[in-house]
């Protein structure tokens, strides 16, 4: 049966160009290696252009025919590239995300971290429409970050979401009974009411979390007092604001953290910029956040709809209000 599908919807696709979408039926897969793809300059050594995108998480992102490397994975994979070459003197990480689990946001940071440390090689931060949160986390080691004009950041803590069907199974006549060996041993279920103590409980983990994302602003940008009290709000900033509270260095576009990254690494100023990618795409610029044929997923108004429906149970460093395509 599924080997009827395929000249069906090639035939489909044939007969109906204007309505059907483009499809490249040949892309390559996320399994293909990366390859260097010169996007921009001429001159000597290299800067390499690394994208962060959509919501953070160490699983690989499922698609309706295949699934795609993390997020982490994705930019491990760029980051080994870019230590191997030693014309590779900088690196350009451009954000655009409203953050994510807190591991993928912490193993992120560790990595970028980490980078840095074996190769002295620097790491400019360049924000778009979104860098908050964990995305915001992530930008932390960075030797300097650059916020577009309209980008939204900060958002410096923690939230813990769970779904809750008791009210559903209430009104269906629906029970779980739950048989356990300690009392907390189901806390967070969404079978019943949370209890005030399992509510304590949470946000303990909440403020151990939110502690340590708010030492590492510390560590890292070194704001005021005053700045740190309105940082740990967990609001958002626009980009003016969060360069006059410290968050940000600059506010500019790619083009601005490309010379602030060879300037740093001592490139000139036509030195190369250099991407990684499975596939090639004609007339490539800095602006193509593609690394191989993205997997199709389901929507819903815009939203990614495998985080929304429903929600999964943990921790995040999220601004949840960020989170779409």
């Amino acid at each position: 049966m599924k080997f009827r599908f395929i000249p069906a919807l090639a035939l489909l696709l044939f007969l109906l160009p204007g309505c059907a979408p483009k499809i490249k039926l040949f892309a390559a897969p996320s399994t293909e290696p990366l390859k260097e793809f010169v996007i921009e300059g001429q001159g000597g050594g290299k800067l390499a252009l690394v994208h962060l995108n959509g919501f953070l998480m160490d699983q690989p992102r499922q698609g309706v025919l295949r699934a795609a490397p993390s997020p982490v994975q994705e930019l491990v994979s760029a980051l080994q590239l870019a230590e191997a070459d030693d014309e590779v003197k900088a690196v350009v990480l451009a954000i655009n995300s409203p953050g994510g689990t807190t591991t993928a946001s912490d193993i992120l940071y560790h990595e970028i971290s980490a980078f840095k440390e074996r190769t002295g090689k620097k790491v400019v931060v360049c924000m778009f429409d979104v860098a908050a949160s964990g995305g915001y986390y992530a930008a932390l080691p960075a030797d300097w970050i650059v916020a577009h004009p309209t980008t939204i950041t900060g958002s410096v803590g923690v939230i813990f979401m769970r779904p809750k069907l008791v009210g559903l199974f209430d009104k269906i006549g629906v029970d779980v009974e739950v048989t356990k060996s300690g009392a907390d041993k189901d806390m967070g279920s969404p079978f019943r009411p949370t209890t005030p103590g399992e509510a304590a409980l949470f946000q303990g983990i909440i403020d151990d979390y939110a502690e340590r994302f708010q030492a590492l602003v510390m560590r890292h940008r070194k704001l005021t007092p005053e700045a740190m009290a309105e940082v740990r709000t967990a609001r958002v900033f626009t980009a003016n604001r969060a360069k006059a509270v410290g968050l940000v260095d600059q506010i500019g576009y790619v083009q601005d953290a490309f010379a602030k990254a060879r300037e740093l690494a001592g490139l000139p100023a036509d030195g190369k910029v250099v991407t990684y990618r499975r596939d090639t795409y004609p007339n490539d610029n800095p602006y193509n956040t593609l690394t191989a044929a993205e997997p199709g997923r389901l929507d819903l108004l815009g939203v990614d709809a495998g985080y929304i429906l429903p929600p999964k149970a943990g921790f995040y460093y999220v601004w949840p209000q960020g989170v779409t395509r």
